[in-house]
């Protein structure tokens, strides 16, 4: 599947449990509710943020990468994958994420939402 300007793009659906998940939006929308195991680098820290993004990455794997609704996670998936890092945007987001029955979690471990 692609989203825009040909970038890959999965469905929430296709997600396995320990695949990693990128979240880019901004801190307000991640205290408020996220996925637990999500690593969080808001899109408008992620250049130069770069560092700490390889460093947890997986060398191997797939890196999903999640905002809202998809439109700033297209614009981290298209950037990543011009520096050779398998990514791909998750489609509706963490929006699409909470209406599949996702566990969405606030800052404090407790049950969040999204905003």
């Amino acid at each position: 599947m692609v989203f825009g300007s040909g970038v890959p793009t999965v469905g929430v659906d296709e997600l396995k449990e320990g695949d990693f998940l990128l979240d880019v939006r901004e801190n307000d929308e991640w205290h408020a509710g996220h996925a637990a195991d999500a690593l969080h680098i808001p899109m408008s820290e992620f250049v130069a943020r770069f560092g700490e993004f390889t460093e947890a990455a997986p060398q191997d794997g797939r890196v999903n990468v999640v905002c809202r609704v998809g439109g700033r996670s297209a614009q981290v998936t298209a950037y990543l994958v011009q520096q050779g890092v398998d990514a791909v945007n998750v489609a509706g987001g963490m929006q699409a994420w909470e209406a599949a029955g996702r566990p969405v979690v606030d800052d404090k471990g407790q049950p969040g939402a999204v905003v």
